[in-house]
């Protein structure tokens, strides 16, 4: 678990960096499902998003921000080399294989731990949801806002290509695991302290080389480090969206060493290409009033329903929504689209303008905070070295798709009933008041019902497949092999000379010992005597031992080490000379009994013969 709790909030350094700016040129879009809908209501002004965004207001002004203009910035860059640029950097790397995730330390250390960062108090603004849904590309336009020194026109020029994290058309992913940029941009706050501002791209998920432990991972290690999580979906708000949410932030809540009232910060629904403005208008106004009926608990709903919207409100201390619109035909369907503000819808731009400000305004900005602690840009890499390890452990359980944990929850249920009808079956043959039944007609009752149980469970409709349910089947057989091996020492310790054995292997050692001690003794052999006597004491100490223990019921311990002994010398010494013995009075007495026969056959006939 993370080592690094209990931290403090240190000194703010006030040196200040000369922020860079470094794009690549890059053409494509994020693929955005396409709606037709362009009808509207009013849209709010950037006043009335004031206040919005429950519990806690988010408040839109303008400051200065430590960075220099956008035309400063690429002369500086044109200068640099090209490690040196800013750029996506990815910190979360994806083993595909193995489906595993490491951490890129080195490169994490170089972004957080520089001289004027390092004691910083850090503002993680995170990025998460499905793939192909257009993160990457908001992600850039946040970009925009933090190099812009204008805070009211952040958003550029109508032929500025979009640049910055990585993005592009299509259906297949681009971005994977976790990247930060590697610019940390330092912003005044009104109330004059300075904080770091990291912006985090992350995987998308349910992408076809992806489980769901992979996505459970990558969302829950972003809203973990984040102090705000902005939750990518579009269209809507459906049920399955509200139920992987529910998944990813208890294995994230699972990995946390401490479970806090409400363990993660702020959470924004970003429903992309709203398509229901006459409904709720586009923005937050619009987004928290739809937002509020979808995580209402009603009392008629399913307990299943509403343990899903109580855990959303247990992991959140902030829970707000935005409606954004369509970017437009030309966003989703040009192939060469690279982001100019000239294809994008006008509603579109007119409601970024007021979501990116509410997220990153100097008097919006969310410390990151964890267990009360305000979190610096030194405090963060640790965490994000514990969190990792846990991750790469198996300390957690791994989650699972809703088809696989119903398919295992199915055949468990059909396990277990078969298990009960075969012990119900064999309690009717040795149960705690049947009497001792003889060891070969136990195992065959055993085996009958065996097949019986597996019969059962093979005949119950199970989910999962053949070779899936086999698993379970052969868990069943092992099962029921254990328990009827519990059956049969419970029928052997009806036996009153099974339960005697320990006693006569003593009697038995005692009796052989004390006459040995005597014989010896009479011939001289003091020495052998001695240890004859020595082993009788034992074994009488040990008789004494086990009559009080099996009296008592205390020291079992020492009671079943007793019964291991005796067994050992039983099934060892004594039942193998017993069993010899028997075995050469049986043939000397068929070997007396043959010549006696046929003495007595030679015998009559010679008194038939004629004289």
């Amino acid at each position: 678990m993370a080592d690094v709790r209990g931290l403090r909030s240190r000194n703010y350094l006030d040196s200040n960096r000369k922020s860079r700016v470094g794009h690549e040129e890059l053409s494509g879009v994020e693929d955005v499902p396409i709606s037709f809908n362009n009808q509207r209501s009013p849209l709010a002004r950037p006043d009335d998003l004031k206040n919005k965004l429950r519990p806690e207001s988010m408040t839109l002004n303008s400051n200065k921000f430590d960075t220099p203009s956008p035309d400063e910035g690429i002369e500086e860059e044109e200068l640099l080399p090209e490690e040196d640029k800013a750029r996506p950097i990815q910190i979360v790397l994806t083993n595909d294989e193995e489906h595993s995730f490491e951490l890129d330390a080195a490169a994490l250390e170089k972004i957080l731990l520089q001289d004027h960062l390092k004691d910083l108090n850090v503002v993680v603004v995170s990025v998460a949801g499905a793939f192909r849904k257009g993160k990457s590309f908001l992600l850039d336009f946040m970009l925009r806002y933090m190099h812009s020194q204008s805070k009211e026109c952040w958003m550029g020029g109508d032929d500025d290509p979009l640049t910055g994290f990585i993005w592009r058309g299509g259906c297949e992913r681009e971005t994977t695991g976790i990247q930060v940029w590697s610019e940390v941009f330092v912003v005044d706050k009104p109330d004059g302290s300075k904080v770091a501002v990291l912006l985090v791209d992350t995987q998308g998920a349910f992408d076809s080389q992806s489980t769901i432990k992979d996505c459970a991972t990558v969302f829950a290690l972003s809203t973990m480090t984040s102090s705000v999580q902005v939750y990518n979906l579009s269209q809507n708000i459906q049920e399955d969206d509200l139920q992987h949410l529910q998944l990813f932030t208890e294995y994230g809540r699972l990995a946390m060493e401490e479970i806090y009232l409400k363990p993660f910060q702020s959470l924004m629904f970003l429903i992309r290409d709203w398509s229901y403005p006459y409904e709720h208008e586009y923005g937050l106004e619009g987004g928290n009033a739809f937002l509020e009926r979808r995580l209402q608990v009603k009392q008629n709903q399913h307990e299943e329903l509403q343990n899903v919207r109580k855990h959303i409100h247990s992991c959140f201390s902030q829970i707000g929504c935005f409606l954004l619109p369509h970017p437009g035909l030309k966003v989703s369907t040009n192939p060469k689209f690279d982001g100019r503000l000239r294809d994008i819808d006008e509603d579109f731009k007119k409601e970024l303008a007021n979501l990116v400000p509410l997220l990153l305004a100097p008097e919006n900005l969310v410390e990151k905070e964890i267990g009360g602690n305000k979190v610096t840009c030194r405090d963060l890499l640790e965490y994000f070295k514990a969190y990792i390890k846990i991750y790469q452990g198996e300390e957690l359980p791994h989650p699972k798709s809703m088809l696989q944990a119903t398919a295992e929850a199915n055949n468990l249920t059909a396990v277990a009933g078969a298990k009960d009808m075969y012990s119900k079956s064999m309690e009717q043959i040795c149960g705690g008041d049947k009497p001792y039944i003889a060891p070969a007609d136990l195992e065959r009752c055993h085996e009958e019902f065996r097949e019986h149980s597996v019969h059962f469970f093979r005949s119950v409709k199970k989910m999962g497949g053949e070779e899936f349910c086999q698993r379970y089947q052969n868990q069943l057989e092992a099962e029921l092999d254990e328990t009827y091996s519990s059956f049969t020492k419970h029928n052997d310790g009806k036996n009153i000379f099974y339960a005697a054995r320990t006693p006569a292997t003593l009697f038995a050692v005692m009796f052989v010992t004390y006459v040995l001690s005597g014989v010896t003794g009479f011939i001289g052999l003091s020495t052998i005597a001695s240890l004859a006597n020595l082993v009788m004491g034992v074994a009488l100490l040990s008789l004494c031992a086990w009559a009080y223990v099996k009296y008592s019921g205390e020291f079992r311990e020492l009671g079943v080490l007793i019964d291991e002994v005796a067994e050992t010398l039983w099934e060892q010494v004594l039942k193998p000379l017993s069993e010899h013995y028997m075995e050469d009075n049986v043939r000397q007495t068929v070997v007396n009994s043959i010549k006696a026969s046929l003495t007595e056959q030679s015998s009559q006939n010679t008194k038939l013969k004629p004289h």
